[in-house]
């Protein structure tokens, strides 16, 4: 760690292996059928930052004997051995959700000592920025990707305050835990409304509009070599938006933007994913990669429409979809393909009468997105204050926790 950290009076450091078991996770099926057994076992996939995914449980065959060496207990902390630089570190607590499960080898289960160390005290710390900036000093790292090992695990610093401040810390976080949680529920339930109301305001009348090729509604950009315009980053999630916006390590250009594109606020941007999200929209002028087509309207069109339209499901799988090629991981969209198919324009008072409607809906949802972020990011600073010691929890609150 670049900064040492002065602990508080009562605080100690200690190395992890000190205070807990590490767990590595089986690496491969074993193959004699008489002698195994099929179980259930997490992989990376299912250990986000915080929270288990298990929408999707694998199957592994194991042999009897060695069942125990793998099996999850409550309590155990989950921590992926790699990832993307601002996953490093993931990782959530076991609270024994699925009967006999295990874990894959790249994903470790450590065990606390739990008369010295709380399961989501650890889960919290070393999800924290103290822990990520652990975690990338001493990691492996290529392009875009960073991983450590068990050594690099046993070795982590842990900051122990007395378990009654554990318990302290550990609840406050959870308040602001739920406070995120109810808010992505709702965003859930907002989304699943302008599903509702897409279907109803668009995909039931979308075989009674004109249609017209793409090729005679946009234009395609391509005015280039604007070094001073800002960089931007087409996403999925937030459309077209600048580069400075995106958290964790971002890919900078190797050498000069004189290739990037010019896109200005209401222009489109098909990207190299469209095929799964849509057509995106920008909402800022900038460059970005050559790698992306970008369209600015030639006719009177109500932008606000079409910004929902090339997000919709109906666009995606009956008008998008015929201008994928390739297969698998090689999908991409033909940018011929997809001009010269025909896609839905209505009357322009009809385009801004749904506009409006489903804009409601969208500006309630992005609301709640922006408190979601902010809940995340206040979450982030009160976890690197408290999890070091920089804040403390008053006295009499922490007595609370205090066992009898």
């Amino acid at each position: 760690m670049s900064r040492i950290i002065n602990l508080p009076t009562g605080w100690k450091r200690k190395r992890l292996e000190k205070v807990a078991i590490i767990q590595t996770g089986i690496a491969k099926n074993q193959n004699s059928k008489e002698e195994c057994i099929e179980l259930p076992y997490l992989r990376v996939a299912n250990v986000q930052d915080g929270y288990l995914d298990l929408s999707e449980i694998k199957i592994i065959n194991i042999h009897k004997d060695k069942v125990n060496r793998y099996r999850l207990e409550n309590g155990d902390v989950l921590l992926t051995e790699g990832g993307d630089f601002d996953k490093l570190g993931r990782g959530a607590v076991w609270e024994g959700q699925i009967q006999n499960c295990l874990h894959q080898n790249h994903v470790f289960a450590v065990r606390p000592n739990n008369h010295e160390l709380l399961s989501s005290f650890l889960s919290a710390q070393t999800g924290s920025s103290y822990g990520k900036k652990y975690f990338l000093s001493c990691s492996k790292q290529s392009t875009n990707l960073a991983s450590i090992n068990s050594s690099q695990l046993k070795a982590f610093p842990v900051l122990l305050p007395p378990l009654s401040e554990q318990k302290a810390i550990a609840t406050l976080l959870s308040t602001w835990d739920e406070a995120i949680d109810k808010t992505e529920r709702l965003i859930q339930a907002k989304e699943a409304s302008l599903k509702g109301q897409v279907q109803k305001l668009i995909s039931q009348r979308c075989d009674f509009w004109p249609h017209i090729k793409p090729k005679k509604i946009f234009d395609t950009i391509t005015e280039k070599n604007l070094p001073e315009e800002e960089l931007l980053s087409v996403t999925q999630d937030r459309g077209v938006i600048p580069r400075s916006m995106l958290e964790g390590r971002v890919m900078s250009p190797d050498g000069t933007t004189a290739s990037y594109k010019l896109i200005k606020r209401g222009d489109f941007a098909i990207s190299l994913r469209s095929f799964q999200g849509g057509i995106e929209y920008s909402n800022y002028q900038g460059i970005v990669s050559p790698a992306y087509t970008v369209l600015r309207p030639k006719i009177e069109l109500n932008r606000d429409f079409y910004r929902l339209f090339f997000k919709s499901y109906i666009f995606i799988e009956k008008y998008l979809n015929l201008a994928v090629i390739g297969i698998r991981d090689g999908k991409q969209i033909s940018i011929p393909d997809f001009l010269s198919i025909k896609i839905p324009v209505p009357p322009f008072e009809e385009q801004k009468d749904i506009a409006e409607t489903l804009s409601v809906c969208q500006q309630e949802i992005d609301l709640l997105k922006q408190l979601a972020d902010k809940y995340k990011t206040q979450k982030r600073g009160l976890m690197q204050k408290m999890l070091t010691g920089e804040w403390r929890v008053k006295p009499e609150i922490v007595n609370q926790y205090m066992e009898a």
